[in-house]
């Protein structure tokens, strides 16, 4: 299928606005979960769209910048620490979610989300497994998600540079459990990530 299968098939199926949503950063220790959604116009090209994991972050941050000048309408929203903790982070996504779509210009009447969990919108949704590397909207959405959850997370270095979170944006890496050894849990780590961790 091409990048715009899904959306063709749904403008055949009578929806006007469709947007693609996704969401970056469930897995990580520390920090908030992002979403995005992104209204583009039929058939727009943007070379290299892909799942935002798939590509460099060189070419994610040159990405972001011409989905958002070519895009209808976009936004990005995100949960933070205390809403993953106090709804569990499926959950949490699903805040994001509906935070982003609910902040786009333009309302939708048909979201393209990625996975094979929706969340309730103010608008129709049809899930798709792997759609940020099968759907153009989403795709877009998921490297807006992952560009902006890494700015946060280099900002949030110039903070707490003892963490070291620019290398590894917050991900359960060694460095990153050594550092969490080494200097306690902070207010931006997710305490329920961290029950099984071996102290």
């Amino acid at each position: 299928m091409s990048c715009f299968e899904y959306e063709k098939q749904a403008f055949a199926d009578g929806y006007s606005v469709i947007c693609g949503v996704d969401e970056a950063g469930r897995g990580p220790l520390a920090g908030p979960v992002y979403a995005a959604a992104v209204i583009l116009p039929p058939e727009c090209a943007i070379e290299g769209l892909d799942d935002s994991k798939k590509i460099s972050e060189k070419k994610r941050e040159a990405l972001f910048d011409v989905i958002i000048e070519k895009a209808v309408a976009y936004c990005v929203a995100s949960a933070n620490v205390d809403e993953i903790e106090k709804f569990n982070i499926l959950n949490a996504t699903f805040i994001a979610m509906r935070r982003a779509v609910d902040g786009l210009k333009n309302r939708p009447d048909l979201a393209l989300v990625d996975g094979n969990r929706a969340p309730s919108l103010e608008c129709d949704v049809r899930t798709i497994v792997k759609g940020d590397s099968k759907s153009a909207s989403i795709s877009a959405a998921s490297i807006l998600a992952k560009v902006s959850r890494d700015r946060y997370m280099l900002e949030l270095d110039k903070k707490v540079p003892q963490y070291c979170f620019a290398k590894h944006k917050g991900y359960g890496t060694k460095l990153h459990y050594e550092k969490i050894r080494e200097f306690g849990v902070s207010e931006y780590h997710r305490p329920s990530f961290l029950k099984t961790m071996k102290w």
